[in-house]
């Protein structure tokens, strides 16, 4: 015992401490090299969603039935590319189309109507023309025979008096005075009688112009009526024409049928009922949803994704390249929603397609590992 302690004692007096200090120095070079290391070096740190999804870039559209009817044809089939309109199915529109023809022979019978009562307007119109016109040269040919019966007897006046007067002086006899006086009193009678013509003429003209107003009115109050109807008819005509169309199903936007209903001819339709669902043509999307403390702050448009679809294992199918091009603002079900940009893939294996499932890592920031022992280290004391 004694001698393995002188032994020892020996030893580290002639070692005078060289290897303590090499080791010393060997290791506070790795700590140096790891921290130089841990400052400089760069590790990517990922977030992964929850769930994520290939979507077409455009939401998928429902095929609905807008009436409810009995199915008469229909060409709805799984995988069947359509145009923006194409008749994918028609309802019964026997009813509707009967009324509809019911309607425009009703719309027909009354343009006729309408076209004679018009007609009849503009005669009446003109016949007031005609009538004033004729009025004006009775008044004057009344005018021109009143004032020359007037001037009549004027003169048959005179030679009255004048006639009265020889006969006064027996120049005249009785006979020839009386005829005097006679004549002047023909002519005044007559002067008399066209002055009742002539003032006549125009309270007649006024009684024909209020029948003939009272007519006008009546063939006006007509017109309006028929206009009416065919006001009322056009509409129940467009009315007939819009359910005839809402018996029509088409394609709302142009695509490929993703799925279709099982349907015959013949089968009962309700209004609303699904009958198929269309997707558009456009570019595939990723729709990813996240832990709200996951994609806050951390995922921005832009940064680079990778997605990993079910069913197609990466280790052989490998993975889908991705950039987020938005990220919702708001939370919704407790989830962010981001939408991610496919990009083209050198050679992928996947048969990229409408609905594949799988998950997204977003990498959110290039960070250095001592920053990184850092963080964690603030979080579990913080946590503390």
């Amino acid at each position: 015992m004694a001698n393995s302690f002188y032994r020892v004692r020996q030893s580290l007096r002639a070692d005078r401490g060289i290897k303590s200090i090499a080791g010393l120095l060997i290791a506070l070079s790795l700590l140096v090299g790891w921290l130089a290391w841990a400052s400089r070096a760069r590790v990517t740190r990922y977030e992964l969603s929850q769930s994520a999804r290939l979507e077409l870039n455009g939401s998928a559209y429902p095929v609905q039935a807008n009436a409810s009817g009995e199915l008469t044809a229909s060409t709805l089939a799984l995988g069947k590319s359509v145009e923006t309109g194409d008749v994918l199915a028609r309802l019964d529109d026997r009813e509707q189309r009967l009324a509809l023809q019911q309607e425009r022979t009703r719309l027909e019978s009354l343009e006729p109507q309408l076209r004679a009562l018009r007609a009849q307007m503009q005669s009446e119109g003109e016949g007031r023309s005609d009538e004033h016109q004729v009025l004006g040269l009775s008044l004057d040919a009344a005018r021109a025979q009143y004032r020359e019966a007037e001037v009549q007897a004027k003169l048959a006046e005179n030679e009255a008096d004048r006639a009265r007067q020889l006969r006064a002086d027996g120049i005249l006899s009785e006979a020839d005075a009386q005829r005097a006086f006679a004549d002047s009193e023909a002519k005044h009678a007559a002067s008399r009688n066209l002055y009742v013509i002539l003032s006549r003429l125009t309270p007649e003209q006024q009684v024909r112009e209020r029948e003939r107003d009272v007519r006008q009115k009546q063939i006006l109050g007509d017109i309006a009526k028929v206009e009416a109807d065919m006001s009322t008819s056009k509409a129940a005509i467009e009315r007939l024409e819009y359910e005839m169309e809402q018996r029509v199903i088409r394609a709302p936007v142009s695509g490929r049928l993703g799925e279709c209903a099982t349907l015959r001819p013949g089968s009962h339709i309700t209004e609303g009922q699904q009958l198929g669902m269309i997707l558009p043509r456009g570019k595939l999307q990723v729709v990813a949803e996240f832990q709200p403390a996951d994609a806050l702050g951390k995922v921005r448009p832009g940064q680079h994704a990778t997605v990993r679809l079910e069913g197609f294992p990466w280790t052989q199918f490998g993975t889908v390249p991705a950039e987020v091009s938005r990220v919702a603002g708001d939370i919704r079900d407790g989830k962010i929603r981001v939408e991610l940009a496919v990009l083209p893939a050198a050679a992928s294996r996947i048969p990229l397609q409408h609905g594949l499932p799988g998950s997204v890592e977003v990498e959110v920031e290039r960070i250095s590992p001592l920053a990184l022992v850092l963080r964690s280290a603030g979080q579990v004391l913080g946590a503390r």
